[in-house]
């Protein structure tokens, strides 16, 4: 795996307090290994009949592995709180590509600054790969995990969290799929082209002009044209905005159209560091407040709840408040699973595969 920079190694900290004691099991799923958290303590099907499943994506150079603690603490906090007892909880990670079991080219999961001159490239890659992984594993989780129950227990609800690269994984995921009802993006961006534009800037890349403040960079080698479509089609920024400016001036049908399409009904909550300089919140900000006001006042009947929450002094890391709301958010979502009416929802209870 790729050395971490500073602010990698210090993305996942080590919480005070030890997560309560989960089982774990590895099973092989279309072609992935995919650690299931929460298992074993599911109650017999005839008593717990329906399940939501909590996908974790991991930050860039870590692995599923890395995701073991916040997985434990989510599941634990659901089996011990006050629940509908039909319902029940468990937790998945899988390997990103290039990372963990599928590692290919360590160099590709580098950036910029360390001599990896794809870095844009290989790190949408990543993103937009663990999308479509995500989507093939959303079809056959039901048949591998509940073979021989069903159809008297089935998954009927999915909600994904995500890290760093996790966080950006979890914001296209959250427009790419509607069986995904919510996500924790922490410490992740909805706006790659943004973000990547400021790297460039801080990396001093020749492809950054400070004459056109950047205009010029998307388009360029650094930043090819195929890579600007791809954003356009995934990225939440580009699907609503393209290139253009994020403005809370632009309100526009089609962007109705859109929210309407891929977040009605579902929640969302941002953790953000206040002092994070390798996914600066400046670089999500301007996307969050147009959402915000988009969802409170323009188009509230999609009924989209945004938690937008900024932790003063902390940096590049899933803090120890921001591991406490978010464990927080997923009881709560969970326990509001059976209220949660989405068009077609029966037809996401059982495999396909």
């Amino acid at each position: 795996m790729a050395p971490l920079t500073k602010e990698e190694d210090s993305a996942m900290p080590i919480p005070s307090t030890p997560p309560p004691k989960i089982s774990k099991n590895t099973i092989h799923m279309a072609g992935l290994l995919v650690d299931v958290y929460g298992l074993d303590e599911l109650p017999p099907s005839s008593a717990c009949p329906r399940i939501s499943c909590l996908w974790l994506h991991h930050p860039r150079t870590r692995s599923k592995e890395t995701m073991g603690d916040i997985a434990a603490r989510c599941v634990g906090a659901w089996n011990s709180g006050e629940k509908g007892p039909r319902r029940g909880l468990i937790a998945l990670a899988f390997d990103q590509r290039n990372h963990g079991s599928r590692l290919v080219d360590s160099k590709g999961n580098l950036a910029w600054r360390q001599g990896n001159e794809m870095h844009a490239q290989d790190m949408y890659g990543v993103i937009s790969g663990t999308v479509a992984d995500q989507g093939v594993l959303l079809d056959a989780v039901g048949g591998y995990l509940f073979h021989d129950e069903q159809p008297q227990r089935g998954i009927d609800h999915h909600l994904a969290l995500g890290v760093s690269l996790g966080g950006h994984s979890v914001w296209q995921l959250l427009f790419a799929d509607p069986r995904v009802r919510a996500g924790v993006a922490v410490i992740g961006c909805p706006d790659f082209m943004y973000m990547l534009s400021d790297r460039a800037k801080k990396s001093k890349l020749p492809t950054f002009s400070a004459q056109d403040n950047g205009s010029t960079f998307l388009g360029s080698k650094d930043f090819p044209p195929s890579l600007v479509n791809a954003c356009r089609k995934q990225d939440p920024r580009g699907i609503l905005f393209g290139t253009s400016e994020v403005t809370t001036e632009t309100f526009t049908k089609k962007q109705h159209d859109v929210l309407h399409e891929k977040l009605a009904g579902k929640k969302i909550l941002v953790c953000s560091g206040g002092s994070d300089k390798l996914v600066p919140y400046s670089c999500s900000e301007p996307f969050l407040r147009w959402l915000k006001e988009a969802t409170t006042a323009r188009f509230k009947e999609e009924k989209i709840e945004v938690d937008d929450r900024v932790y003063e002094g902390i940096g590049h890391q899933f803090s120890e408040e921001m591991v406490a709301d978010a464990v927080r958010f997923v009881v709560d979502v969970v326990g509001g699973a059976d209220a949660d009416n989405v068009p077609g929802k029966d037809e996401v209870r059982s495999s396909k595969i």
